[in-house]
């Protein structure tokens, strides 16, 4: 049972209205004895139809109330559709609009707490091979009949294994930092070419050690942040030069329009199987070609820092044989 009376301004409304009900009456019982009683029972009638309905009101409130406490505790299945009075409606509204947003985020809590122990999973293995081998290298070093050949071969492959975790480490950096929105882009100015050729320069004697040839094909201008873009390129190239057989070709061509700035990298390798074509971007996706020292962040990567500057990336099959990255990168918002 609800005692409205221990809300003080109800009390003092209370006190107000009696007063001013009993000099009322007074008056009325002053002129005839009937306007009196008529004016005391209409009196008397209204007070109680108004404390009916604000005591209806306080149990809405505390039913309201009574909800919003299991929400609070975790009830989110209460249904506040009973609630469509005047102020009441509008207070359930917001309460409507919190639970539908408590319920988002408890979603997305559980979701980021599934995809944080994927990822802890993934990461762990990714770093656990290389790991392994190093501890095998070093098994082999510490042989003291090694030859000094051996030595020197079991040497580079730990400097090329300690490099592998050494850019892993350093990519998953940089992706959490893209992750948590750390990252200001800049907006520079430069041609196409200038672009490409940075993100190329570092693989240019790689491909030349494989036989492989690079075109490119380039004209007019690109408005993003240089360092950041290069490296996402870099990283596509990179997987088209790890999928293209010695004597293959990568061809890279550029143009600019009036909508966005695009860049096509293409080659002559082994494309992309139809199963691994909707996972591609995905982090720690390997392909059924990849080989072992791939870790499937790169293309990841490289998909974050495009569409962090209002860019888009698809893959798809380049006929007759290999693989097509189409860049976009728009002038406006898409």
């Amino acid at each position: 049972m609800i005692n409205i009376f221990k809300n003080c301004e109800v009390s003092k409304i209370f006190i107000f209205q009696l007063i001013v009900c009993a000099l009322s009456s007074v008056i009325c019982f002053c002129i005839n004895v009937y306007s009196g009683l008529v004016a005391l029972l209409s009196l008397l009638v209204m007070i109680l139809i108004y404390y009916i309905s604000t005591y209806k009101r306080y149990v809405k409130i505390s039913e309201l109330a009574g909800d919003v406490d299991k929400i609070l505790h975790g009830d989110n299945t209460i249904n506040l559709d009973s609630f469509s009075e005047g102020e009441l409606a509008v207070l359930h509204s917001e309460i409507y609009k919190m639970t539908v947003r408590l319920r988002e985020q408890q979603q997305k809590l559980l979701n980021d707490k599934v995809y944080l122990a994927d990822s802890i999973a993934d990461i762990s293995h990714q770093i656990k091979t290389p790991l392994t081998s190093i501890n095998l290298q070093l098994q082999l070093l510490s042989d003291p009949n090694i030859t000094e050949e051996r030595r020197q071969q079991l040497i580079r492959e730990l400097y090329g294994l300690l490099s592998r975790i050494d850019w892993l480490i350093i990519t998953l950096l940089k992706i959490s930092k893209l992750d948590a929105g750390a990252i200001d882009f800049n907006k520079e100015k430069t041609s196409l070419k200038a672009l490409i050729d940075k993100s190329v320069a570092a693989l240019l004697v790689p491909i030349e050690l494989k036989g492989q040839q690079l075109i490119i094909n380039a004209s007019g201008e690109f408005c993003g942040d240089i360092n950041w873009s290069s490296e996402a390129i870099a990283n596509i190239v990179k997987n088209c030069m790890e999928h293209t057989f010695e004597g293959g070709k990568i061809i890279i061509e550029a143009s600019e329009n009036a909508l966005y700035s695009q860049i096509t990298i293409t080659d002559t390798g082994t494309g992309i199987k139809k199963e691994d074509m909707p996972h591609i971007f995905e982090r720690f996706y390997k392909g059924k070609d990849s080989d072992d020292k791939s870790f499937g962040v790169g293309l990841a990567l490289s998909r974050m820092i495009i569409s962090a500057q209002n860019g888009t990336v698809k893959a798809e099959n380049n006929l007759p044989c290999g693989a097509k990255f189409i860049i976009r990168f728009y002038k406006g918002i898409i």
